[in-house]
């Protein structure tokens, strides 16, 4: 979209019958928040002047700190689907006296960013989002009963879920995605919708509107979305691939027609950088309890640290395109990360391996998920963390990720997963139930 000015967005909105006007922002967490006003507060809000009670928000601040503003992206500006009643725009945070709120997730990119444009480089980021959509019960409240039992591709009538995709991709276009592929994933009621990369800031708003936008016409269907790495034990998980490059200049600084593969030294450096620091941007690309039930072998999901490229076992592949498309996919991430934050402690990842020129070891070609273990010692292949708790032991004791995140948002971060891990362990579950009540 064209860069709007103010009056052009009020004007829009007196055209079209704008009545209210919803101004997103994210938590710590990923959680999008929404504060809504009517059309007439609307050139309050354009000029940063909106104030809301930030420590309402978990994870924002303290009550004796209250007081922030909200100042909408007017790039965001967008009418929402099938209510042109209703605008919407994200919002940077601020605090008030000005200065940009340090546990706002999209500062912290920003300053990513920053430091990747002071190297001379702009980060493309494309997101490759999967999800499950799931039958709700009679109250409306979602049920594990998929619509379907669809396999990769499938049509209709096995792909039950192909109606609520199809208007999903509409409704994402008319808020100026470009939709590149939609369909069926490898797990029934499991679909994926791949939307074209972006700058990195504009492609993690588009997760957020992706995620709004999908549960959104779920809804409308009768079903559940749910962006839950592993809601289904026994079969494959959701997953968030990022693809990733560095732009110089408007060439991919990635490719080079005369280097190995086709890749330049400073990909190589950047892939090193992504796979020294991968234990420790685990906390970050997977944060939940029920993410590492995704990251397991058998389901598609890398667990060791390796890298190919045709090969889609290891943890980064470099897909076969070259040119502008030559790019990194990291695929451990799922859907449950706060993207602000996954592509802000990926770029320094990257950025760190290009600045400390960190080689990455020799790639991995064969199926490592049908390796013996044997095999697999014998390849020195490091593991990423297998719980929540090992994830925030290695991203505490990483001084790139705590630096890239903030005094503010690594220690909260910290404490409040850490407690849901704690939360967890001390819960009785229904295996144990299951499992030893009558036993013992």
């Amino acid at each position: 979209m064209a860069m709007l000015i103010k009056e052009d967005i009020i004007k829009q909105a007196a055209d079209i019958g704008v009545r209210f006007v919803r101004l997103q922002f994210t938590d710590i967490f990923g959680v999008m928040k929404n504060v809504s006003i009517p059309v007439g507060q609307l050139e309050k809000a354009l000029d940063g002047e909106l104030m809301f009670d930030g420590s309402s928000i978990d994870g924002f601040a303290r009550i004796e700190e209250s007081d922030m503003y909200l100042r909408p992206d007017y790039r965001t500006w967008s009418v929402m689907p099938h209510n042109p009643q209703t605008a919407r725009f994200i919002c940077d945070v601020y605090n008030a006296d000005n200065t940009p709120f340090p546990g706002d997730p999209r500062h912290v990119l920003r300053l990513a960013l920053a430091e990747a444009a002071r190297l001379g480089y702009s980060m493309n980021v494309g997101p490759e989002m999967e999800f499950f959509l799931f039958r709700v019960d009679d109250e409306g409240k979602p049920t594990l009963k998929t619509q379907d039992s669809a396999s990769y591709f499938d049509l209709a009538p096995v792909d039950l879920g192909e109606a609520a995709r199809r208007e999903m991709v509409l409704d994402l276009e008319s808020m100026d995605f470009e939709v590149e592929a939609s369909h069926h994933e490898s797990a029934p009621g499991q679909h994926e919708i791949d939307f074209k990369y972006a700058d990195a800031l504009p492609a993690a708003d588009n997760v957020q509107t992706f995620k709004f936008v999908v549960r959104q016409v779920a809804q409308q269907h009768g079903l559940h979305a749910t962006f839950m790495p592993k809601p289904i034990y026994g079969i494959a998980g959701s997953g968030m691939h990022v693809n990733q490059s560095l732009f110089r200049d408007g060439q991919n600084i990635f490719y080079d027609g005369h280097g190995e593969r086709g890749l330049s030294q400073e990909a190589y450096y950047y892939l090193g950088g992504l796979l020294h620091h991968a234990p420790a941007l685990t906390a970050i690309l997977n944060p939940t309890v029920n993410s590492y039930k995704r990251l397991v072998s058998g389901y598609e999901a890398p667990v060791y640290v390796a890298w190919a490229e045709k090969n889609r076992s290891p943890l980064v592949r470099i897909p076969s395109k070259r040119g502008k498309s030559t790019r990194m996919e990291l695929r451990s991430p799922d859907p449950s990360c706060n993207p602000y934050l996954a592509f802000a402690v990926m770029l320094m990842a990257g950025l760190d391996g290009i600045k400390n020129k960190i080689s990455p070891p020799a790639p991995v070609e064969c199926n490592i998920f049908r390796l013996n273990d044997a095999e697999r010692r014998d390849m020195s292949l490091p593991l990423l963390p297998g719980t929540l708790k090992e994830a925030l032991e290695a991203m505490r004791n990483s001084q790139l990720v705590m630096n890239t995140l903030g005094e503010h948002i690594s220690r909260l971060f910290y404490d409040a997963k850490l407690l849901e891990w704690e939360e967890y362990s001390a819960d009785i579950s229904q295996w144990e139930i299951d499992r030893y009540l009558s036993k013992f």
